[in-house]
């Protein structure tokens, strides 16, 4: 089986089988790489693969990693599996919906069904007041508490009034036949934790996992992920303390931090060689997050020569920060004859977008939207 060419410590990340790995990968480093020749080794050393699976946080990576491992091995990509933690999750309470009570076909309810349940419930409209308790309530399933220890737990009036929404909004939900979409997390880890011959049947037929962005995982997740892996712990994590940006979800880094403790034999490797950037950008970058609190020492490095000074400019607003940047754009194209499409532009949130495509389209600069709609369309 071919591999994708690997450096000395990625190759050693694959290789490695001899129980759980962390792989500390920095951004630019090859993860998905990584993950994916682990896949195409893990089949050639004997692994079924039905027995081998792969966990990301987007369906956008899942599709990615797919993509590569079908070109490794078309006949095995079928029997993968490849998912979002919420798909595993659906994926065993589909097959284990009897022991919940529940019928294999459930509902899921999305974020306006679970609105319209706790405006009943809270007898409101006010948006505010049903995204608040809805985002409560999702930060207690995501840290694994159930609507008693949240009531237990809650810290003032309002707290208070969610946690016994809460319990009313699980009842009602149940029901109706129905989950959200944190119970397809929540919901799998109990059946897990309660019902000895359900953890062992899955942890038989995941017999080898990889998980992705292990730094995002909530507490729900992370411990889904240890029921699921048991006493065998055969499993790689890939992750970076670095670029843990989600705990306002619920996310804790201290899961890094945690593998080190519940696994003393944990296989630790570092993935330092950056190919997106050049070393003035890395500089800049190591500079930064030099100040964040560290649970891994690392630093990255690149092959990719010096590179162009980094350059900031203020801007009095956003309007004239588009102008500047579309005319900068147009005056290198020129200057290097260059075509549109050796050029992008990354901007934070999608509500930047307008006004780019605003002076795109006075200076008839053609462009596409990556990963999202244009305001214009």
């Amino acid at each position: 089986m071919t591999f994708f060419p690997l450096n000395t410590a990625q190759r050693e990340a694959v290789d490695y089988l001899d129980g759980p790995c962390l792989v500390l990968a920095g951004a630019g480093s090859g993860k998905t790489r990584v993950i994916t020749a682990k896949i195409a080794y893990l089949l050639e050393r004997g692994y079924k693969a039905e027995n081998i699976a792969a966990i990301t946080f987007t369906n956008k990576a899942a599709h990615e990693m797919l993509d590569r491992i079908r070109k490794l091995s078309p006949s095995s990509s079928p029997k993968l599996l490849i998912s979002t933690f919420h798909s595993l999750g659906m994926r065993i309470l589909r097959a284990e919906a009897k022991a919940l009570n529940m019928k294999s076909n459930f509902t899921i309810l999305d974020s306006a069904d679970s609105a319209a349940v706790l405006s009943d419930i809270l007898a409101t409209t006010d948006k505010q007041t049903l995204r608040k308790a809805q985002a409560q309530i999702s930060l207690w399933k995501n840290a694994a508490l159930s609507p008693d220890q949240a009531w237990q737990q809650a810290g003032n009036e309002s707290e208070g009034i969610i946690a016994k929404a809460f319990m009313r909004y699980q009842q009602t939900v149940k029901a109706y036949q129905a989950v959200d979409f944190d119970d397809l997390i929540a919901l799998p880890l109990r059946l897990l934790e309660e019902k000895a011959e359900i953890r062992e049947r899955w942890q038989n037929l995941l017999r080898y996992l990889l998980i992705d962005e292990v730094q995002d995982t909530n507490n729900v997740q992370y411990a889904l992920i240890k029921h699921l892996t048991g006493p065998r712990a055969m499993f790689t994590a890939v992750g970076d303390d670095d670029q843990s940006i989600y705990g306002w979800r619920g996310a804790d880094v201290k899961n890094l931090a945690d593998l080190q403790r519940s696994y003393p034999q944990l296989k630790l490797i570092k993935l330092e060689q950056n190919y997106r950037s050049t070393n003035r950008i890395l500089a800049a970058a190591n500079a930064l997050i030099s100040h964040n609190p560290k649970l891994f020492e690392k630093k990255l490095w690149s092959e990719h020569g010096t590179g162009d000074p980094i350059t900031v400019l203020p801007m009095e607003h956003e309007d004239a920060e588009a102008e500047n940047i579309v005319t900068r754009l147009s005056a290198h194209r020129f200057e290097r004859r260059a075509k549109f499409s050796d050029y992008a532009i990354l901007y934070r949130g999608n509500h930047q977008a307008r006004v780019f495509e605003t002076h795109l389209r006075q200076q008839r600069i053609p462009y596409i939207t990556s990963a999202g709609q244009s305001l214009f369309d």
